[in-house]
């Protein structure tokens, strides 16, 4: 079952799915979910954690995965993808659907402090360390650094919160 703090503000526009295999959400205090966000339990067994003092806006997508971790005060603008996991597809006498997923690359955490800009898609083993920004459209695959302000697709370092 779901647990979610009694001061979390979440939409009743909001779609947050009941997981069939165990998978849980837990949302902090003061957590504030917009309209037309959507979380689906899907793709894996993990669970979703989303920290005090943070914020999903409209239209964002949560899929559990390999599980998504979201710390303390983190923003994420609209229409955000967070997808911890990822189809096998290699073998050309199966379908993908056959295939299932691969292998796990650690889900998704993103640390403290953190701003994601709109349209940012996240994917399995993204690792977004504390006061790093993320700009918008940008794809996150990989480890980010402490305080680095990111761009695009590849993702590239531009400078540092001084």
């Amino acid at each position: 079952m779901n647990e979610i703090s009694a001061s979390a503000k979440i939409s009743s526009m909001a779609d947050i799915e009941t997981s069939s295999r165990g998978s849980r959400l837990y949302v902090g205090e003061n957590v504030m979910i917009d309209s037309f966000v959507k979380i689906k339990f899907t793709g894996g067994a993990g669970d979703i954690r989303i920290g005090n003092n943070s914020y999903v806006n409209s239209g964002c997508v949560l899929y559990s995965g390999n599980g998504i971790t979201i710390g303390d005060h983190v923003l994420i603008a609209a229409n955000c993808t967070f997808a911890p996991v990822n189809h096998q597809y290699m073998a050309k006498d199966k379908t993908i659907l056959e295939q299932r997923f691969k292998e796990s690359k650690g889900g998704i955490i993103i640390e403290d402090d953190v701003w994601i800009g709109a349209g940012v898609i996240i994917l399995d083993g993204a690792h977004i360390r504390k006061g790093t920004v993320i700009g918008a459209a940008a794809v996150v695959s990989g480890t980010t650094e402490e305080y680095g302000v990111y761009v695009g697709n590849p993702l590239t370092l531009v400078k540092f919160r001084s």
